[in-house]
């Protein structure tokens, strides 16, 4: 018989945490700058945009004195594209779906919350884990971005599990913020965008380095 599992509930970040979703996101940036006209960037300095939403990602990459309405129309360019240019080199990280396979035959609740914005959020997710996840979201009106604790609270009570009974996995301090200001059990991953020392920094409770550590992890 399976061992009881630390949490009734996790909930997962997914751009380096549950998806390797890099090498896309800097296709998709680099298009829609170089058809705006505006230069191009490297995949670490692309990197470092990643992780605060798409506004956040394309405010940084477009040149310093883009003008709002110019930022916004290469936002809405990045976003029409996603759908043809955002998934194609995307793929899980080793273990993943194996992991959260035995989660959820051990009946644990899962649940994916993204600072991606939502529509992308649920096509990424449902190309590459159908049927696996409770509750979806990314951002939006109902959803503020990570670390917002409204978002992450709001999951939690469409799961039925209370913070206590949680937690949160993720690759990002803003992924550590969130558990903490949550109330949840804050799981950060040694594999995705962030270095570890600033997961344990920003107030991680445990660095686990493959992802079926977090069965036993608590």
């Amino acid at each position: 018989m399976d061992e009881k599992l630390p949490f009734d509930a996790y909930v997962f970040d997914l751009d380096g945490t549950l998806l390797d979703t890099l090498p896309d996101l800097v296709v998709l940036t680099n298009t829609v700058l170089r058809e705006c006209g505006y230069p191009e960037h490297t995949r670490e300095e692309i990197l470092s945009y990643v992780g605060n939403g798409a506004f956040t990602l394309i405010k940084q990459a477009v040149p310093p004195n883009t003008s709002i309405a110019d930022t916004q129309a290469a936002l809405d360019r990045w976003k029409a594209s996603y759908a043809t240019l955002g998934h194609r080199l995307t793929l899980p990280y080793a273990g993943m779906p194996e992991t959260l396979h035995q989660l959820k035959s051990r009946g644990a609740k899962l649940a994916v919350l993204s600072n991606k914005f939502d529509a992308a959020t649920q096509s990424v997710i449902a190309e590459h884990f159908p049927g696996v996840f409770d509750v979806v979201h990314g951002e939006c009106d109902e959803f503020p971005r990570k670390p917002d604790p409204a978002g992450l609270l709001r999951t939690l009570q469409e799961l039925g599990v209370s913070p206590s009974r949680a937690a949160y996995v993720g690759d990002s301090a803003g992924d550590m913020d969130v558990a903490r200001r949550a109330g949840v059990f804050a799981i950060g991953v040694a594999w995705g965008y962030q270095p570890t020392e600033v997961l344990q920094k920003a107030g991680a409770n445990i660095i686990i380095e493959v992802p079926a550590d977090v069965l036993t992890t608590y």
